[in-house]
């Protein structure tokens, strides 16, 4: 019996995941003696704190559908902390958006825009895989670059969405607000959206180190950078690195009030929704700053124990100035560099993962229990006196 489009292939043509090029490099790094200590990814891997807990565990009880647009408590508490922690005052409650975590945001905002065909997305040069994806899923062209004034006439007639990543991942660099600024004004100029992927804030190091001293990593809703218009602005955060909550998929995007009414209307009609549980342990861990600077202070330590190892191995560091990734390379192809670790067992990201302009480096994440840190630290030390 025939089927009618029975020839058809279903799906959409994105590219391999490129993380299963890693397969090899995993099986040699696990053959080492001591085995395997796994520093190429993000995922936390200290408790999610208490109160977080608690208040999760409090809300379960929740047979009702939760809002889309979020509790008013939850919504009232990210503006609170967004004037609490990044310098934003006034941020309107009703101009925020509760998300299921912030990979979705980026990976849908595009197509939530009404991006299409013909509509251009520029993201970093060293960027995280997900801003093409976004693009590429709605049907629109991603671009890299780092500064809109290097594209071409046509290209920039064309851009509809300019990704921001500060602090960035891989690299850790920051961009102060002078540099949002300009970004802010030549997107405008253009008529296109400026969604600043902001995840990694609350990890400034040296003088983005608002704890010891140093300036605090600048919004892009920030008076400074916007000249107090949040328009054609959104800021998007997650609270899985800063406190632990990877598994709850929690994360928030605020800024432009027409953007934000939009999307929440978008996102009833497609049941794009945070459960009420999640919400009310966002709700919690916004409110507590105590246990953002423990898991801080836990990433120091292991940030000051690797920095030297690594450098001692022979690696230069780059930017990685705030963030959970240390962004290094030891002027020799990445795979090369990924190969050595694996044969110390030790786990490193290829910087190739995030376009071309990564050849040569790789990341490294702090995301290892103490254990883990301790053991690479020693590998590390052990095979450069070997050499």
């Amino acid at each position: 019996m025939s089927v009618p489009g029975g020839n058809r292939q279903f799906g959409i043509a994105l590219p391999d995941y490129p993380w299963d090029a890693m397969a090899p490099y995993v099986t040699l790094a696990k053959q080492h003696p001591g085995g395997a200590v796994n520093l190429s990814i993000g995922t936390p891997v200290d408790p999610t704190p208490p109160v977080i807990q608690k208040a999760l565990i409090g809300a379960a009880d929740a047979p009702g559908y939760p809002t889309t647009h979020g509790t008013d408590e939850l919504r009232s508490a990210v503006s609170n902390w967004f004037a609490r922690r990044r310098g934003v005052d006034g941020l309107d409650p009703l101009d925020v958006l509760p998300t299921v975590g912030s990979k979705e945001l980026v990976a849908w905002l595009p197509t939530l825009l009404g991006l299409g065909e013909g509509d251009v997305v520029v993201r970093p040069t060293v960027a995280y895989p997900t801003y093409d994806i976004g693009a590429e899923l709605a049907g629109a062209t991603p671009v890299a670059a780092d500064d809109l004034s290097t594209l071409d006439e046509e290209t920039r007639a064309r851009v509809r969405l300019v990704w921001v990543n500060s602090p960035a991942n891989p690299t850790g660099r920051v961009l102060s607000a002078t540099d949002l600024a300009k970004v802010v004004t030549e997107a405008r100029a253009l008529g296109a959206v400026v969604a600043s992927d902001e995840c990694y804030a609350e990890l400034g190091w040296g003088s983005w180190d608002s704890a010891r001293g140093g300036e605090s990593v600048p919004s892009v809703l920030d008076a400074r950078v916007n000249g107090g218009s949040h328009s054609n602005l959104l800021a998007v955060y997650s609270l899985s690195k800063q406190s632990n909550m990877a598994g709850y998929r929690a994360a928030f995007t605020a800024g432009d009030p027409d953007l934000i009414a939009n999307m929440v209307n978008s996102r009833k009609h497609a049941g794009m929704i945070v459960p009420f549980p999640v919400q009310e342990a966002m709700r919690a861990a916004l409110n507590d700053d105590e246990h953002v600077q423990a898991q801080k202070d836990l990433y120091r330590r292991r940030r000051e124990l690797l920095i030297p190892a690594l450098e001692n191995f022979g690696l230069r560091l780059e930017d990685s100035v705030a963030g959970l990734y240390l962004w290094a390379t030891a002027g020799e192809d990445t795979w090369t560099t990924v190969e050595r670790f694996a044969r110390l067992g030790i786990i490193v990201g290829p910087g190739t993962f995030y376009g071309d302009a990564g050849q040569g480096f790789i990341r490294v994440a702090l995301t290892g229990t103490d254990e883990a840190i301790d053991a690479a630290v020693q590998r590390l030390s052990a095979a450069r006196q070997v050499q």
